[in-house]
């Protein structure tokens, strides 16, 4: 799955350790999340679309798209 949280997340200029503590995971799993390595929970995905007002379509997309 592929994602927009590293360029949303610098848009607003919100660090990775930042966004960690908003959403209450570790800085490692923003890492993650932004490299592709792992796929959030659909409450964890919901939650990072909220900290842009937007919804979770347009912070991941599927492989083929």
């Amino acid at each position: 799955m592929k994602n927009h949280l590293k360029q949303l997340r610098e848009q607003n200029d919100i660090s990775q350790e930042k966004m960690a503590e908003l959403l209450g995971v570790s800085r490692q799993t923003i890492i993650s999340i932004e490299k592709g390595r792992y796929n959030p929970s659909l409450p964890l995905a919901i939650q990072i679309a909220r900290c842009f007002n937007t919804i979770v379509e347009e912070v991941f997309l599927l492989d083929d798209e």
